[in-house]
């Protein structure tokens, strides 16, 4: 099991370089802080702000959704979902935790919520689509293999195998996300990674397959 934890992390960071071909890292994505003048604006309703927000968070929304639904479409769909709730309660942020850790949250439950109201929600096969938005950066081999992997496992389990390898999430939490106990997630993660096993023959997720 640790052998295939170890190969998803190492593909998601190499899906993760920078232009420089270093990691993005904390100083990327969510973990990217927010200048506080632009937290200032955007409380105001300030459409320069809200935009400077977009352009520091929009990826990492997208990517975060993209890995669990396996759909372009709908990955887009929670970035408009979430940046639109964002703005209309962005006067809550009370600032206890950094902004890009609230607005991940928020990623997140969105994305949940379509797991869970879509119990066969399975996107079709992004792989060309995300092979296009790599071009000919050197990490793009390293993408689609982390891809295929996670596109062997259904929604839920991609959910959970995202969160809790990927985006450190508890079991605690996870079981809150679902709304089932914790025991329910961890048995999801076990079956997922064994699934995800070197050596075992494993098809691309599909219904009939469940």
């Amino acid at each position: 099991m640790q052998a295939v934890r170890d190969a998803l992390t190492f593909w998601f960071v190499m899906a993760e370089m920078g232009a420089d071909g270093l990691p993005l890292g904390v100083n990327s994505g969510f973990g990217q802080m927010l200048d506080p003048e632009v937290l200032r604006l955007a409380r105001r309703g300030n459409s320069s702000a809200f935009e400077m927000i977009y352009r520091t968070y929009g990826r990492a929304c997208y990517n975060v959704a993209l890995r669990i639904l396996g759909d372009a479409a709908a990955a887009e769909d929670i970035v408009q979902d979430v940046f639109l709730r964002m703005m209309a309660t962005i006067s809550s942020f009370r600032g206890e935790a950094p902004f890009g850790a609230w607005l991940k949250r928020m990623t997140v439950n969105s994305t949940i919520d379509v797991v869970r109201r879509n119990r066969r929600f399975d996107g079709g096969d992004p792989t060309e689509h995300f092979a296009n938005l790599v071009g000919t950066d050197a990490s793009a081999e390293a993408r689609v293999d982390a891809w295929s992997l996670l596109m062997r496992l259904s929604p839920r389990e991609r959910a959970v195998v995202v969160l809790h390898e990927m985006e450190g999430y508890t079991h605690k939490e996870l079981a809150s996300l679902f709304e089932q106990s914790e025991s329910y997630s961890k048995s999801i993660l076990a079956r997922s990674l064994r699934r995800l096993g070197v050596g075992e023959d494993l098809q691309p997720y599909s219904e009939e397959s469940r």
